[in-house]
């Protein structure tokens, strides 16, 4: 498992940790049941301290997408369908929501951002 961390963003690297891992078990790199590095083993091959990754794989369980067990480690849990799809329109949600700051701050109308969400949607499809 390959986790690059940036020194060139405000992001904490316990979340550049964490929403690495959630985008490999989002896109299927990751599956049920895998297991990931353990806490040492992670810290140690991104030179970070431990309690970074300990933050990072709290968030990670507490969010349902891995589950701990002493003695045994850290594995991807098992999620239904469901639960991937919510968090994958809380990330679109993020993303609208910046879009529509800029285009507030442009003065670009409503209209024009419908428009271009509507024409990059139908892209997809």
């Amino acid at each position: 498992m390959e986790i690059i961390i940036s020194s060139n963003t405000s992001k904490p690297i316990y979340e550049q940790i964490t929403s690495q891992i959630k985008a490999m078990i989002m896109s299927g790199e990751l599956r049920t049941g895998d297991p990931i590095p353990s806490m040492r083993a992670l810290a140690k091959s991104i030179h970070v301290s431990v309690i970074t990754v300990q933050k990072a794989y709290e968030d990670l369980q507490r969010d349902g997408f891995i589950e701990t067990t002493v003695g045994r480690g850290s594995f991807v849990s098992a999620q239904n369908k469901n639960f991937y799809q919510e968090e994958q329109q809380r990330q679109a949600e993020e993303h609208l929501q910046e879009a529509a700051g800029i285009a507030r701050a442009s003065g670009i109308p409503l209209s024009k951002l419908v428009e271009l969400l509507t024409m990059f949607y139908q892209e997809e499809e």
